[in-house]
Protein backbone atom coordinates (compact mmCIF):
# COMPACT_ATOMS: atom_id res chain seq x y z
CA UNK A 1 0.00 0.00 0.00
CA UNK A 2 1.78 3.76 -0.98
CA UNK A 3 1.85 6.25 1.47
CA UNK A 4 1.07 9.89 0.14
CA UNK A 5 2.87 13.06 0.66
CA UNK A 6 1.77 16.39 0.05
CA UNK A 7 5.24 18.92 0.33
CA UNK A 8 4.00 22.32 0.71
CA UNK A 9 1.52 22.29 -1.91
CA UNK A 10 -0.76 26.00 -2.51
CA UNK A 11 -3.67 25.51 -5.12
CA UNK A 12 -4.86 28.83 -6.63
CA UNK A 13 -7.97 28.99 -9.16
CA UNK A 14 -7.87 32.09 -11.79
CA UNK A 15 -11.32 33.53 -12.42
CA UNK A 16 -13.07 36.22 -14.45
CA UNK A 17 -12.59 39.00 -11.93
CA UNK A 18 -9.98 37.97 -9.38
CA UNK A 19 -7.43 34.63 -8.52
CA UNK A 20 -9.30 32.51 -5.60
CA UNK A 21 -6.12 30.75 -3.33
CA UNK A 22 -7.80 27.44 -2.20
CA UNK A 23 -5.02 26.07 -0.56
CA UNK A 24 -1.97 27.57 0.95
CA UNK A 25 1.55 25.83 2.08
CA UNK A 26 -0.17 22.86 3.03
CA UNK A 27 2.20 19.87 4.41
CA UNK A 28 0.36 16.37 4.89
CA UNK A 29 1.67 13.22 5.20
CA UNK A 30 -0.56 9.70 5.03
CA UNK A 31 1.71 6.26 5.93
CA UNK A 32 0.86 3.34 4.50
CA UNK A 33 -2.15 1.77 5.26
CA UNK A 34 -3.41 5.00 7.41
CA UNK A 35 -6.84 5.93 8.02
CA UNK A 36 -6.73 9.41 7.90
CA UNK A 37 -9.92 12.12 8.32
CA UNK A 38 -10.04 15.60 6.74
CA UNK A 39 -12.38 18.26 8.43
CA UNK A 40 -12.92 22.03 8.28
CA UNK A 41 -15.20 24.46 7.15
CA UNK A 42 -16.76 24.89 3.87
CA UNK A 43 -14.49 26.22 1.36
CA UNK A 44 -11.40 25.73 3.26
CA UNK A 45 -9.78 23.32 0.16
CA UNK A 46 -10.75 19.92 1.43
CA UNK A 47 -12.28 18.73 -1.78
CA UNK A 48 -8.95 20.45 -3.89
CA UNK A 49 -6.76 18.78 -1.40
CA UNK A 50 -8.38 15.57 -2.37
CA UNK A 51 -8.54 16.36 -6.44
CA UNK A 52 -4.55 17.26 -5.88
CA UNK A 53 -3.86 13.63 -4.43
CA UNK A 54 -5.58 12.17 -6.59
CA UNK A 55 -3.54 13.75 -9.94
CA UNK A 56 -6.59 15.39 -10.98
CA UNK A 57 -5.47 18.49 -9.78
CA UNK A 58 -1.92 19.89 -9.83
CA UNK A 59 -1.07 22.42 -7.16
CA UNK A 60 0.40 25.65 -8.15
CA UNK A 61 3.41 25.08 -6.05
CA UNK A 62 4.61 22.17 -3.89
CA UNK A 63 3.86 18.75 -4.86
CA UNK A 64 2.43 15.51 -4.28
CA UNK A 65 4.14 12.25 -3.73
CA UNK A 66 2.29 8.42 -3.74
CA UNK A 67 4.85 5.81 -3.03
CA UNK A 68 7.86 7.89 -3.24
CA UNK A 69 6.93 9.33 -6.43
CA UNK A 70 5.46 12.51 -7.88
CA UNK A 71 2.00 12.37 -9.06
CA UNK A 72 1.65 13.81 -12.44
CA UNK A 73 -1.75 12.71 -13.20
CA UNK A 74 -4.29 10.23 -12.22
CA UNK A 75 -2.90 6.75 -10.90
CA UNK A 76 -4.45 3.26 -12.07
CA UNK A 77 -5.07 1.95 -8.07
CA UNK A 78 -6.30 4.84 -6.75
CA UNK A 79 -10.12 5.30 -6.33
CA UNK A 80 -11.63 8.54 -6.07
CA UNK A 81 -15.55 8.35 -4.55
CA UNK A 82 -17.55 11.64 -4.94
CA UNK A 83 -20.50 13.09 -2.81
CA UNK A 84 -22.62 11.96 -6.33
CA UNK A 85 -20.57 8.50 -6.67
CA UNK A 86 -20.33 8.96 -9.91
CA UNK A 87 -22.73 6.75 -11.06
CA UNK A 88 -23.86 6.71 -14.92
CA UNK A 89 -27.82 6.35 -14.37
CA UNK A 90 -28.25 4.26 -18.17
CA UNK A 91 -25.85 1.42 -17.32
CA UNK A 92 -26.79 -1.23 -14.82
CA UNK A 93 -25.31 -2.28 -11.29
CA UNK A 94 -23.03 -4.97 -13.05
CA UNK A 95 -22.09 -2.37 -15.39
CA UNK A 96 -21.47 0.61 -13.46
CA UNK A 97 -19.23 -1.26 -11.03
CA UNK A 98 -16.93 -3.07 -13.90
CA UNK A 99 -16.70 0.58 -15.50
CA UNK A 100 -13.55 1.39 -14.21
CA UNK A 101 -12.17 -2.03 -15.28
CA UNK A 102 -13.38 -1.62 -19.21
CA UNK A 103 -11.56 1.87 -19.48
CA UNK A 104 -8.70 0.23 -18.39
CA UNK A 105 -8.87 -2.55 -20.57
CA UNK A 106 -9.12 -5.59 -18.45
CA UNK A 107 -9.93 -9.11 -19.71
CA UNK A 108 -13.49 -9.48 -19.63
CA UNK A 109 -13.41 -12.78 -17.76
CA UNK A 110 -11.12 -11.54 -15.15
CA UNK A 111 -13.10 -7.81 -14.95
CA UNK A 112 -16.30 -9.95 -14.50
CA UNK A 113 -15.03 -11.99 -11.73
CA UNK A 114 -13.30 -9.10 -10.00
CA UNK A 115 -16.24 -6.94 -10.42
CA UNK A 116 -19.09 -9.87 -8.91
CA UNK A 117 -16.64 -10.46 -5.78
CA UNK A 118 -17.00 -7.01 -5.10
CA UNK A 119 -20.77 -6.51 -5.56
CA UNK A 120 -20.73 -9.88 -3.24
CA UNK A 121 -18.77 -7.88 -0.99
CA UNK A 122 -21.07 -5.34 -0.46
CA UNK A 123 -24.43 -7.05 -0.69
CA UNK A 124 -25.23 -6.18 -3.95
CA UNK A 125 -24.50 -9.43 -6.12
CA UNK A 126 -28.92 -9.96 -6.44
CA UNK A 127 -29.29 -6.68 -7.94
CA UNK A 128 -26.80 -6.83 -10.93
CA UNK A 129 -29.63 -6.17 -13.71
CA UNK A 130 -31.00 -2.60 -11.63
CA UNK A 131 -29.94 0.71 -12.72
CA UNK A 132 -29.00 3.64 -10.07
CA UNK A 133 -32.66 4.97 -10.15
CA UNK A 134 -33.91 1.57 -8.32
CA UNK A 135 -31.39 2.11 -5.75
CA UNK A 136 -31.53 3.82 -2.38
CA UNK A 137 -28.94 6.41 -1.68
CA UNK A 138 -27.13 3.16 0.83
CA UNK A 139 -27.50 1.23 -2.25
CA UNK A 140 -25.77 3.64 -4.72
CA UNK A 141 -23.00 4.15 -2.08
CA UNK A 142 -22.41 0.51 -1.83
CA UNK A 143 -22.10 0.61 -5.34
CA UNK A 144 -19.61 3.31 -6.09
CA UNK A 145 -17.42 1.22 -3.33
CA UNK A 146 -17.65 -1.90 -5.39
CA UNK A 147 -16.38 -0.47 -8.27
CA UNK A 148 -13.52 0.65 -6.29
CA UNK A 149 -12.95 -2.35 -4.87
CA UNK A 150 -13.32 -4.10 -8.39
CA UNK A 151 -10.64 -1.82 -9.41
CA UNK A 152 -8.26 -3.20 -6.77
CA UNK A 153 -7.77 -0.04 -5.43
CA UNK A 154 -4.66 0.35 -2.73
CA UNK A 155 -5.51 4.50 -2.30
CA UNK A 156 -9.35 5.16 -1.56
CA UNK A 157 -10.07 9.17 -1.57
CA UNK A 158 -13.60 9.75 -0.65
CA UNK A 159 -14.80 13.28 -0.52
CA UNK A 160 -18.42 13.28 2.06
CA UNK A 161 -19.64 9.62 0.06
CA UNK A 162 -22.31 9.50 3.04
CA UNK A 163 -23.54 12.92 3.68
CA UNK A 164 -26.54 12.61 1.82
CA UNK A 165 -27.70 9.41 3.93
CA UNK A 166 -29.85 8.79 6.96
CA UNK A 167 -28.44 8.38 10.15
CA UNK A 168 -28.96 4.91 10.40
CA UNK A 169 -27.82 3.85 7.06
CA UNK A 170 -25.21 6.53 7.69
CA UNK A 171 -23.87 4.24 10.53
CA UNK A 172 -24.24 0.91 8.70
CA UNK A 173 -22.17 2.68 5.52
CA UNK A 174 -19.38 3.69 8.25
CA UNK A 175 -19.12 0.39 9.45
CA UNK A 176 -18.52 -1.03 6.20
CA UNK A 177 -15.78 1.15 5.58
CA UNK A 178 -14.11 0.08 8.69
CA UNK A 179 -14.76 -3.26 7.58
CA UNK A 180 -12.84 -2.90 4.25
CA UNK A 181 -9.86 -1.21 5.53
CA UNK A 182 -9.03 -3.64 8.47
CA UNK A 183 -9.77 -6.69 5.94
CA UNK A 184 -7.72 -4.76 2.70
CA UNK A 185 -5.31 -2.44 4.55
CA UNK A 186 -5.35 0.56 2.06
CA UNK A 187 -4.75 4.34 2.81
CA UNK A 188 -7.84 6.09 2.77
CA UNK A 189 -8.63 9.64 3.05
CA UNK A 190 -12.29 10.37 3.93
CA UNK A 191 -13.25 14.00 3.95
CA UNK A 192 -16.06 15.17 5.96
CA UNK A 193 -18.01 17.70 7.82
CA UNK A 194 -19.49 15.20 10.57
CA UNK A 195 -17.22 15.57 14.05
CA UNK A 196 -18.42 11.91 15.03
CA UNK A 197 -17.75 10.47 11.82
CA UNK A 198 -13.80 11.75 11.24
CA UNK A 199 -13.35 10.52 14.99
CA UNK A 200 -14.96 7.07 13.99
CA UNK A 201 -13.07 6.46 10.71
CA UNK A 202 -9.78 8.20 10.86
CA UNK A 203 -7.03 6.84 12.99
CA UNK A 204 -5.52 10.85 12.47
CA UNK A 205 -7.98 13.48 12.09
CA UNK A 206 -6.52 16.77 10.21
CA UNK A 207 -8.07 20.23 10.60
CA UNK A 208 -8.27 22.45 8.46
CA UNK A 209 -8.42 26.09 8.88
CA UNK A 210 -10.48 28.37 6.62
CA UNK A 211 -9.69 29.14 3.17
CA UNK A 212 -7.07 29.55 2.45
CA UNK A 213 -6.64 26.26 3.60
CA UNK A 214 -4.03 24.91 5.74
CA UNK A 215 -3.17 22.12 8.23
CA UNK A 216 -4.62 23.66 11.81
CA UNK A 217 -3.99 20.29 13.91
CA UNK A 218 -3.85 16.77 13.27
CA UNK A 219 -5.17 14.41 16.04
CA UNK A 220 -4.22 11.21 16.97
CA UNK A 221 -7.02 8.78 17.32
CA UNK A 222 -5.33 5.44 18.03
CA UNK A 223 -8.16 3.66 19.20
CA UNK A 224 -10.29 3.96 16.39
CA UNK A 225 -11.51 0.93 15.05
CA UNK A 226 -11.55 -1.00 18.22
CA UNK A 227 -14.40 -2.80 19.30
CA UNK A 228 -17.38 -0.27 20.72
CA UNK A 229 -15.44 2.66 20.28
CA UNK A 230 -18.44 4.64 19.29
CA UNK A 231 -20.06 4.17 22.68
CA UNK A 232 -16.73 4.85 25.23
CA UNK A 233 -15.82 7.94 26.83
CA UNK A 234 -12.75 8.45 24.94
CA UNK A 235 -14.76 8.66 21.65
CA UNK A 236 -16.67 11.53 23.59
CA UNK A 237 -13.06 13.52 24.52
CA UNK A 238 -11.99 13.12 20.60
CA UNK A 239 -15.08 14.43 19.36
CA UNK A 240 -14.93 17.63 22.23
CA UNK A 241 -11.07 17.98 21.62
CA UNK A 242 -12.14 18.28 17.30
CA UNK A 243 -15.40 20.34 18.10
CA UNK A 244 -12.87 22.84 20.46
CA UNK A 245 -10.07 23.00 17.70
CA UNK A 246 -12.81 24.13 15.11
CA UNK A 247 -13.94 26.49 17.31
CA UNK A 248 -10.86 27.93 17.70
CA UNK A 249 -10.91 27.95 13.79
CA UNK A 250 -14.09 29.92 13.57
CA UNK A 251 -14.99 27.15 11.55
CA UNK A 252 -18.54 26.18 13.96
CA UNK A 253 -21.95 28.09 14.59
CA UNK A 254 -21.25 30.48 17.51
CA UNK A 255 -23.80 28.63 19.47
CA UNK A 256 -21.58 25.68 18.91
CA UNK A 257 -18.79 27.39 19.61
CA UNK A 258 -19.77 28.54 22.89
CA UNK A 259 -20.83 25.09 23.90
CA UNK A 260 -16.83 24.00 22.96
CA UNK A 261 -15.77 27.03 25.17
CA UNK A 262 -17.61 25.98 27.67
CA UNK A 263 -16.42 22.08 27.33
CA UNK A 264 -12.73 23.00 27.39
CA UNK A 265 -13.58 25.11 29.91
CA UNK A 266 -15.11 22.35 32.38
Amino acid sequence: MPDVVVEDASVTYHGVEADVLALEHVGLSLPAGEAIALIGPSGCGKSTLLLAMAGLLAPSSGRVTVGGEQLLGPRLRTALILQDFGLLPWKTVLANAELGLVIRKQPAKESRHRTMEALERVGLAEFIHACPGELSGGMRQRLALARALALDADLLLMDEPLSALDALTREDLQDLLLELWRDRGHTSMLVTHSIEEAVYLGRKVVVMTPRPGRVAAVVDNPLMGSAGYRQTEVFYERCAELRALLAAEGALHPDAAAAAAAGGAA
